[in-house]
C-alpha cells in the first residue's frame, strides 16, 4: 500500500484529497495544526486502519515514520480574512513549511506536489492567464504575504527539482468551491451564500465588473490526482475557464437561494484582481483533464451543504467577519 502525506489535511481542499486517496487505496497521513482547518472535515476517516492524523505545524520540523511515496503540501491560509489576520504564519508555511516538506521528500525519496495558486499572477495584465505569464504582484501590498509566499514556494520547489533531482509537481489552483468551505473565510462564494441564508443583502466590492472562474472541488481533485501521477514538473493551471462577473454571480446566488435580497456596493479592496480566468490548454494536453461539473450543479450541491449547517455556524461566520474588519 502506497503512503501519502497531505499537509493541511483537515482543510477544505486537503480533506477532499484525503477522501480521494483513501478511495484509491492509499495509506493517508493527514497533517494539520488546525489554525484554519477543521477536524470535523476528516473525523469520518479516523476509524480507518489506513488513515492517520498528525496534529502538527508543518512550519516546524517534520518527522513521519516509515516510507512515503508522495507528499502533497496544502497547508496554508487561503482566504483574505485568514492571511490578513495571520500574515506571519502565512509566510512561514509558504517558506519554512515547504522547506521542511522538500527536506522530508529527499530523505524518503518521495514525490512532492505543491498547492500554488492563481494569485501568483496578481492583478493580471494577460487574460486569460497561462502558465508562461510571470504575473503582476505587489509584494508589499496587503495580499503580498500570500502571493509572495506562493511564488517563493514555486521557486524553492523548482530549485530542489533542478539541483537535487527531486520529483516535484506544481498545481496553480484557481477559485474552487464545494462542501466543507468555511462560511467565515471571506471568499466570494461562501460570503454570498452566508449572507443569503442570514437574510442579508449581498455585498459586491467595486462595481462588480471584476471576474472570477469557479471550479467545483471534485473536478479540482481529479486534476491534482492526474498531475501527481504525471511526468510533468512545471506549473499547471487547474480551474474552470467559465468566467463570470461578480455582479452576475451575486444574481445567480440570489436566484439559487430564492431570497429577496439585493446587491449592495462597497469599495474595492486594495490589489483585488480585476480578472481571473485560467488558460487550461496545458492541463488538457498533458493530463487529458478539463472540468466536468457545471456551475449550476456545483452551486446546488454547495448550497445544500451550507443550508444544512446549524444556525450558530451562520451567525458565527458573520461575527467573525465583522471582528476581523475591526
Amino acid at each position: 500500500m502506497k503512503r501519502v502525506l497531505i499537509t493541511g489535511g483537515a482543510g477544505f481542499l486537503g480533506s477532499h484529497l484525503c477522501d480521494r486517496f483513501i478511495k484509491e487505496g492509499y495509506h493517508v497521513i493527514a497533517m494539520d495544526n488546525l489554525i484554519t482547518g477543521d477536524i470535523r472535515n476528516i473525523e469520518h476517516l479516523f476509524p480507518l486502519p489506513n488513515f492517520e492524523f498528525y496534529h502538527h505545524d508543518v512550519s516546524k520540523f517534520i518527522h513521519v515514520s516509515g516510507d512515503l511515496d508522495y507528499i502533497l503540501h496544502f497547508a496554508s491560509p487561503a482566504s483574505p480574512i485568514d492571511y490578513l489576520k495571520i500574515p506571519i504564519q502565512t509566510l512561514k508555511v509558504g517558506s519554512l513549511g515547504i522547506h521542511n516538506c522538500l527536506g522530508l521528500a529527499r530523505v524518503k525519496n518521495a514525490r512532492v506536489l505543491i498547492a500554488s495558486t492563481s494569485e501568483v499572477y496578481g492583478d493580471p495584465a494577460v487574460h486569460p492567464q497561462n502558465e508562461d505569464y510571470w504575473g503582476n504582484v505587489n509584494p508589499v501590498g496587503p495580499r503580498g504575504v500570500y502571493d509572495e509566499a506562493k511564488r517563493f514556494q514555486e521557486a524553492i520547489t523548482m530549485a530542489y527539482h533542478t539541483y537535487h533531482g527531486l520529483e516535484t509537481r506544481i498545481v496553480r489552483i484557481f477559485n474552487t468551491y464545494g462542501p466543507r468551505m468555511r462560511l467565515n473565510d471571506g471568499r466570494v462564494l461562501p460570503a454570498f451564500i452566508g449572507q443569503a441564508l442570514r437574510g442579508e443583502d449581498l455585498t459586491v466590492f467595486g462595481d462588480g465588473s471584476q471576474t472570477r472562474s469557479f471550479c467545483y472541488v471534485d473536478d479540482l481533485v481529479e486534476g491534482i490526482y492526474r498531475l501527481l501521477l504525471s511526468d510533468y514538473a512545471y506549473p499547471v493551471n487547474i480551474g474552470n475557464p467559465g468566467e463570470i462577473t461578480i455582479r452576475e454571480f451575486g444574481e445567480e446566488i440570489i436566484k439559487l437561494t430564492g431570497t429577496k435580497q439585493k446587491l449592495i456596493v462597497k469599495p474595492l479592496p486594495t490589489d483585488d484582481p480585476k480578472q481571473r480566468k485560467p488558460d487550461i490548454t496545458r492541463a488538457k494536453e498533458i493530463l487529458g483533464w478539463e472540468p466536468k461539473v457545471s456551475r449550476a450543479e456545483g452551486l446546488r450541491i454547495t448550497y445544500d451543504y451550507f443550508r444544512s449547517l446549524p444556525d450558530e455556524e451562520l451567525y458565527k461566520a458573520a461575527y467573525h467577519r465583522e471582528f476581523v474588519k475591526k
